[in-house]
């Protein structure tokens, strides 16, 4: 790799961990398995209709569960919550079953629901496409539980977590 492509991916990675976004956990299920992930590549994009978009990992265990779906469910996390983020980011559900260390309950077309989470939505899954080490998937909002006034979990407070994959 050049300098110049060397400095231009430095640069890029500083601005993005400035921006410090705020993480989410989705969850999803099919085929009688459940399964749910940390996830920092997300965005509405569209206003309306309302779009979302998700990235999840091509490694990641949540990811076979979620080609299979047709619906996500997408938690905000407040700045409290790391310990959840870390239930869900670095634990892979090849290993454990996540869903036996947090409460949640079924919700809209039975997706599992973080219990702690500050809000969440859930919605269809229009569309995935391939982004590179992730596949976006485009969810149509359908149903939502609304926060309290939250100051959500962000990326550099979670940014030390050791994935249960490797993105």
């Amino acid at each position: 790799m050049s300098d110049n492509a060397t400095a231009g991916r430095s640069g890029f990675d500083a601005v993005i961990a400035a921006a410090d976004y705020p993480v989410f956990v989705v969850t999803t299920r099919a085929d009688g398995r459940q399964a749910g992930c940390l996830v920092g590549f997300t965005s509405q994009v569209s206003i309306e209709p309302r779009r979302f978009l998700v990235g999840i990992s091509k490694n990641n265990f949540t990811f076979g569960v979620a080609m299979a779906a047709e619906r996500l469910a997408v938690h905000l996390l407040g700045r409290e919550q790391s310990s959840l983020a870390a239930l869900f980011g670095a634990e892979t559900g090849d290993d454990i079953n996540k869903f036996a260390h947090c409460k949640w309950q079924p919700g809209p077309g039975e997706l599992p629901i973080l219990a702690a989470a500050a809000g969440w939505f859930t919605g269809r899954i229009l569309e995935r496409h391939d982004l590179g080490d992730h596949v976006g998937m485009l969810i149509e909002p359908e149903d939502a539980s609304a926060p309290p006034p939250t100051d959500p979990l962000r990326y550099n407070t979670v940014a030390d977590l050791k994935p249960g994959h490797v993105a």
